[in-house]
């Protein structure tokens, strides 16, 4: 199944994340692939708040991963969000760090950013956000 959504502001991105966040089960993988200011930190700032991840919500550019604990769990039983981001690391990084152990997590929900750089080691069945830029405010984002 397919849908494409546009987005007209970073607040729609940022509702976009909320809305998808409560549709997510247990356990997902969600991989946001997109170029350079496609919108995907945009969207997993509404999509944290849409969980009731406490914030700041930061990128996890430089630290790779950033844990959230939900206090309480979501009524679908999500205790954690993985976000993670494979900008500047490979697949052997990731490993190491323990992303099939998030991945397996039956509480947790990993988003990870650029998932292209590590694709030979995605586990089966993620749910893929592809984000593109079409100008200054406006986004389409394609859930696959």
């Amino acid at each position: 199944m397919e849908n494409t959504y546009q987005t007209y502001s970073a607040e729609e991105t940022r509702n976009l994340g909320k809305k998808l966040a409560q549709e997510i089960a247990p356990g997902a993988l969600v991989c946001l692939a997109g170029d350079l200011g496609a919108g995907k930190t945009t969207f997993t700032q509404g999509f944290l708040e849409g969980m009731g991840a406490a914030r700041p919500y930061v990128s996890p550019t430089f630290v790779i991963m950033k844990q959230y604990d939900l206090t309480p769990p979501t009524a679908s039983g999500i205790e954690r969000i993985y976000h993670a981001d494979a900008y500047r690391v490979e697949a052997k990084d990731f490993e190491t760090l323990g992303f099939a152990e998030w991945c397996a997590d039956p509480q947790g929900v990993v988003l990870l950013e650029w998932p292209e750089r590590i694709g030979e080691i995605l586990p089966p069945g993620a749910l893929t956000l592809s984000f593109r830029f079409i100008s200054d405010t406006e986004r389409e984002i394609t859930v696959r």
